[in-house]
């Protein structure tokens, strides 16, 4: 029987000490053994360390780091990066919880194909079940075709380490980071499709996305998705990305269409009510 192939389980963590210990316990639980569980903490001022720190305590498959200074969310992600050894990264945010069987499916999944550098979770295909392995062109294709594969969170991903090293890891970019590497992951490796219950994404508003830099979101994203199209690698030929393009700018106008029509409804429900 071949031994299981080591998985790095990455936890970033920022003031999580509502939420660190349930997502640790999660990894504990896991029925796939051989992972290091690395936690780096960013600068925490409440109790997410001390809490980190009593379970590493317990268990040597546990490493707690404290960076000197604040790093944010992405290159903390890469710090927590460095000090992996496994053959596989698996990202958890020290808020969300992964079920028991999560690293069992995902590594199975990726192992099935050597060629692949990362698994992210997908709409179920009515075509063939999971896993589904796709090349970059065909990745591209499927995500303007509605599967909308890197609208993504790092925790439904698990990558292949030497593939994350060779583009260079998250780039850094605030909010946006996550997107940006799916696309670079996407142009140099093939991509393996997994269920979306494998792991529980807490909502809580404590997260970035409940704040002001937020709103900015939708601009990063369209700076991000302009920038990998217009790439020199961009696996699509150029019939493909005049297509992508002519769907996205139809999908922008009817978007800013709706928009409008929202505005007016307000407007409309303010004045009825005044009127009253």
């Amino acid at each position: 029987m071949n031994e299981q192939p080591l998985v790095s389980v990455l936890m970033t963590a920022y003031n999580r000490e509502k939420y660190i210990a349930p997502a640790i316990e999660s990894v504990l639980s896991s029925t796939y053994r051989n992972f290091e569980l690395i936690i780096v903490d960013d600068v925490s001022s409440d109790n997410t360390l001390q809490i980190a720190r009593s379970y590493a305590d317990g268990d040597p498959r546990i490493r707690v780091y404290k960076n000197e200074n604040n790093l944010g969310d992405y290159p903390n992600r890469n710090k927590a990066a460095s000090y992996a050894t496994g053959k596989y990264i698996k990202y958890l945010d020290a808020d969300d919880i992964i079920y028991y069987y999560g690293l069992s499916v995902m590594v199975d999944y990726l192992e099935r194909f050597p060629q692949a550098g990362f698994a992210l979770a997908a709409v179920v295909s009515n075509e063939k079940p999971f896993p589904i392995c796709l090349e970059p062109r065909e990745t591209y294709l499927e995500n303007f075709q509605g599967y909308n594969h890197f609208d993504r969170a790092p925790s439904s991903s698990i990558i292949k380490r030497d593939a994350f090293n060779k583009i260079g890891g998250f780039s850094g970019a605030r909010m946006i980071g996550d997107y940006e590497l799916w696309f670079r992951l996407a142009r140099t490796f093939p991509m393996v499709k997994m269920p979306f219950d494998l792991y529980w994404n807490r909502v809580h508003e404590d997260q970035e996305s409940r704040t002001e830099y937020a709103k900015q979101y939708p601009m990063l994203r369209n700076q991000v998705l302009t920038a990998a199209l217009d790439h020199p690698e961009c696996p699509l030929s150029e019939a493909e990305l005049k297509m992508v393009k002519m769907t996205l700018k139809s999908k922008n106008r009817k978007f800013k269409l709706m928009e409008v029509l929202s505005k007016m409804n307000n407007r409309l429900k303010k004045q009825n009510q005044l009127l009253c």
